[in-house]
């Protein structure tokens, strides 16, 4: 039987962006279900997540904090190759595995597994990310996937490494991931699609 918490947090946007002031949108959600958070605290849900996450705990539906953001359309992330580094701070930052690449090459972000959260802009050091709209809605279906991701990342990083919160460890965690998918087909079709796609923006 799903608990409070669960049904709260089915209804965020699970971009696990942090503007909230939580470590992502589970945490969010248990701490609305505990009475320790307003539900006016998620820039990417807007007023349509607002008004759902105040109803089912039977609060008012207040204008969203201005503290946490404010809401936009859904953006996606790019990195410029040209500029890239390949330093893979952003690809430890990302919370749903949606850039590849590898120490020293080249990065690129996989538009359709993006969730526009920005944890990737900060880190990188020769700032060659840059947000652009998405041209589309973010949907509940994109929720349930980028939700399967970040479970997975989280996952795998508990598995490989017991500092689970640190640079470090989304170091280690994330390097074997990368070795493999370089000799996936599949991943590198993908690879190519997304560099196409960013190409044709800039063009």
């Amino acid at each position: 039987m799903a608990s409070l918490t669960d049904e709260l947090d089915a209804l965020l946007p699970q971009t696990q962006c942090g503007q909230c002031g939580f470590d992502g949108c589970r945490p969010y959600a248990q701490a609305m279900a505990e009475g320790k958070a307003d539900t006016n605290r998620c820039p990417p849900g807007g007023p349509q997540t607002i008004a759902a996450l105040s109803r089912r705990l039977d609060r008012p539906a207040r204008p969203l904090d201005p503290d946490c953001g404010v809401h936009q359309p859904f953006r996606v992330a790019l990195i410029d190759e040209e500029h890239c580094i390949g330093c893979t701070l952003c690809i430890q930052a990302c919370p749903v595995d949606a850039i590849l690449g590898a120490a020293q090459s080249m990065h690129t972000v996989i538009e359709a597994d993006c969730t526009g959260c920005e944890l990737c802009v900060a880190p990188c050091p020769v700032d060659c990310i840059t947000m652009a709209p998405a041209g589309r809605a973010w949907t509940s279906q994109d929720a349930r996937a980028a939700r399967e991701r970040y479970q997975s990342r989280t996952a795998r990083l508990l598995a490989r490494h017991a500092e689970s919160a640190g640079p470090a460890a989304r170091t280690l965690a994330n390097k074997p991931a990368l070795a493999a998918a370089s000799t996936d087909h599949d991943k590198q079709d993908r690879i190519a699609q997304a560099l196409a796609r960013a190409r044709a923006r800039r063009s």
